[in-house]
């Protein structure tokens, strides 16, 4: 998801990642802060310690939703899910599972570990400040204690509103997880809620706009916007597992792809097959002796001005594990293969016999069809 993020440092195991665009964010609060926020609370400090007020500030934010991704973290593994990292980015912070909850009280428990966490977080500042005001009375340490404070509160609140895929949303999907035992029928609902969320944010911050806040206004729009994609791609992620968790490379696959003889030139499998066909993957048989494959790899390292007297016999591919696959492979083993390797294209075989051919394109039309049968992306027509 974030292939641009680095590694920083590693926390009891779990590697900690920041995605480039969390210097945008980062700069914006700094600037908040150090131009707006803490001027307003302290008006007789100097600019110099505005900005070191602002840099600690930002520093604290920014460690507090790292806490409150650990509480996720945490948790489950201790229920036995995998974590893959913890993301800094533009949006905040993101534990990345590396698979959903096996039951509705795992879900809970996961999703209700981060507001938890934020809620102690702006109890604990708030005592310090406190204890501060009475050493010292009124000054820029007591400040940046009481943003904080009030930051991981309002981090909480925000996180528990009931929309997917915030936590509350989560909470929310557990509940009709739980109440209805369909897991699929309770991301679907859930989605839903963020959905509607989305599209309340995204009106706040069109309304902004009219009102010269351009900044906040973006900023609704921006959020909106990512809780909308997250809630979709969430539930079809959802319904991929579940309508793809039982199929088989056979029930998927080509069961009879175009394929190419050795002798052909390749100017006449060009123009034959891959443009008659529509196809850039094809494998090459010799009668019933499956021989190898040929693809658009292949002929890009030749010269075209060759193509006619070159023959399909002398450039294919051979025989290679990394291209087949049995016809009994689960499709979410598919997948995973797919996700590690970057191939998307594969022949079926059995007993070195071309069966078919399955591709990324069949698998993803087939969940296309899936997706628009479903209720949530017919609603949301």
């Amino acid at each position: 998801m974030f292939s641009n993020s680095v590694k920083i440092l590693s926390v009891d195991g779990f590697e900690i990642k920041v995605d480039p665009s969390w210097l945008i964010i980062a700069s914006l609060v700094t600037w908040s802060l150090s131009q707006q926020y803490f001027p307003d609370v302290m008006p007789e400090a100097t600019a110099h310690t505005y900005l070191i007020m602002a840099l600690i500030g930002m520093l604290g934010l920014f460690a507090s939703l790292l806490l409150h991704e650990l509480a996720h973290s945490v948790v489950a593994r201790r229920l036995g899910i995998e974590i893959k990292s913890i993301t800094l980015f533009i949006f905040g912070g993101l534990a990345e599972l590396g698979s959903e909850p096996n039951s509705a009280r795992d879900e809970f428990w996961i999703a209700v570990a981060g507001p938890v966490m934020s809620l102690c977080l702006a109890a604990c500042f708030w005592v310090f400040a406190q204890i501060a005001v009475l050493a010292s009375g009124a000054d820029p340490f007591v400040a940046v204690l009481s943003y904080l404070a009030l930051i991981n509160l309002v981090l909480a609140l925000f996180n528990l509103v009931p929309a997917f895929p915030l936590d509350g949303g989560r909470i929310l999907r557990a509940y009709l997880w739980h109440r209805g035992g369909n897991a699929l029928k309770a991301t679907q609902m859930a989605a839903q809620s963020g959905t509607v969320f989305s599209y309340f944010l995204m009106a706040m911050g069109v309304l902004a706009l009219f009102q010269g806040a351009f900044v906040s206004g973006l900023w609704y729009l921006l959020i909106g916007g990512f809780v909308l994609i997250a809630a979709r791609s969430t539930y079809t992620s959802k319904l991929a597992q579940t309508v793809l968790a039982d199929k088989t490379v056979s029930d998927l696959m080509t069961l009879t792809p175009v394929t190419v003889a050795p002798e052909m030139t390749l100017s006449e499998f060009v123009n034959q097959i891959m443009l008659r066909h529509s196809v850039s993957f094809v494998p090459v048989v010799d009668g019933d002796v499956l021989l190898g494959h040929i693809d658009q790899t292949v002929l890009a390292g030749i010269d075209r001005e060759n193509w006619g007297n070159a023959r399909v016999g002398d450039v294919f591919v051979g025989l290679d594990t990394a291209t087949m696959v049995a016809p009994d492979m689960a499709v979410p083993d598919l997948f995973e293969q797919i996700s590690q390797t970057g191939r998307r294209k594969f022949m079926v075989v059995r007993d070195h016999q071309l069966l078919g051919v399955i591709t990324l394109a069949d698998l993803t039309r087939y969940l296309g069809l899936a997706t628009l049968a479903s209720p949530l992306t017919q609603a949301s027509r």
